[in-house]
């Protein structure tokens, strides 16, 4: 097992454990507010391009279609979802998929399969043979999947790059922006 996986496990579940009350509240929250499962899975392009399930809270109607968020239709986001999302809490649930070794805490986040222009480029650099990450370097930039060129770009960046004192520096640029 490697530094990085075995980082990986002792996080992702302490986090789970300490983040598991607020993740019930946001279910309550967002069952209490909006017809549907709180908790949904999407089918995201994982490492070597390899298609899983990623999980998320719900943020967004039910029966939004699956689409990047910056293409998804106005008005989709509840006003819990805004919440959930502004604060990243939606993402909790992606600590199972740590666990299951789907993702990792940092890496290049997974993208839709429809997302063929940003899954060529990161296929041109690499950036496939990483874990997809709960944040990544791209993230922390301010960089999202609305210009795959530039996503890319930074997930290849941290691909060369990538060191457990990286995913340090990412990990509390993620919690302390600004």
């Amino acid at each position: 097992m490697t530094a990085k996986r075995a980082f990986d496990l002792a996080v992702a579940s302490v986090m789970l454990a300490v983040t598991s009350p607020i993740v019930l509240v946001a279910m309550l929250a967002i069952r209490a507010t909006s017809p549907g499962a709180a908790i949904f899975s999407q089918i995201r392009v994982g490492r070597g391009g390899a298609l899983f399930s990623c999980r998320k809270l719900r943020t967004m109607r039910r029966n939004t279609p699956s689409l990047p968020t910056h293409e998804a239709p106005a008005g989709s986001v509840t006003a819990v979802g805004k919440v959930l999302r502004a604060t990243k809490i939606d993402e909790l649930p992606q600590l199972w998929n740590v666990l299951k070794g789907e993702m990792s805490l940092v890496g290049p986040r997974p993208c839709l399969p429809t997302q063929t222009d940003l899954i060529e480029r990161r296929k041109e650099l690499g950036v496939l043979a990483a874990l997809p990450g709960i944040t990544g370097l791209a993230q922390i930039k301010g960089i999202d999947m609305s210009d795959p060129r530039r996503c890319a770009e930074a997930d290849a960046a941290y691909v060369k790059a990538a060191s457990m004192g990286l995913d340090l520096k990412i990990l509390l640029g993620t919690f302390y922006r600004g």
